[in-house]
């Protein structure tokens, strides 16, 4: 078993969600989260004042698949996250050491 840590843009998580239902995996974990990479920080309007934000909102999607399918899977997410700009996103790859998920 591999896990799979996808952090990508927030509008990119619906077309890497599509590819990753299409190879089959019935399960995975969505959350919101801030980072920086290469592109730093930007800056950001409100109130008609400009300020500067650290972190730029991303979308960190976790999946479980088994150790035959994790090549095809990070070729597939990679495809439909890439924009061509950078920070695209990354693609974690943890190994699993235990046989399986416990059931409770």
């Amino acid at each position: 078993m591999k896990q799979l840590i996808i952090i990508v843009k927030p509008f990119r998580a619906e077309a890497v969600l599509e590819a990753i239902a299409e190879l089959g995996v019935d399960a995975c974990s969505v959350r919101e989260v801030k980072g920086y990479g290469r592109q730093k920080n930007y800056l950001d309007r409100y109130r008609g004042s400009e300020y500067s934000t650290a972190y730029l909102p991303k979308v960190e999607i976790t999946v479980w698949v088994p150790a035959t399918k994790y090549d095809e899977l990070t070729e597939r997410v990679a495809k439909a996250a890439r924009t061509g700009r950078i920070g695209d996103g990354k693609v974690f790859v943890v190994p699993l050491a235990w046989p399986g998920p416990i059931e409770f």
